[in-house]
């Protein structure tokens, strides 16, 4: 089964769905549903999504965010 995250507005179709499987993960783009899909290993899901939830990813934006403001 497919999932889209809940954070996902109705009308926006920028969005990954994730099927969890019993061997992994698969993530594919929600507006090409018969394209190429992600597999991953389910510990390195769980990594990604921990550091996701641990702001880990955070400075990029924070940057890109600084920059745009300065320049």
């Amino acid at each position: 089964m497919w999932k889209k995250s809940t954070r996902s507005a109705a009308s926006n179709n920028d969005c990954v769905e994730v099927s969890v499987l019993e061997t992994g993960v698969l993530v594919r783009d929600s507006k090409n549903k018969s394209g190429p899909m992600l597999q991953f290993h389910t510990q390195s899901w769980i990594a990604f999504i921990e550091a996701v939830r641990d702001s880990q990813f955070d400075h990029d934006l924070k940057r890109r965010q600084m920059r745009e403001t300065a320049g």
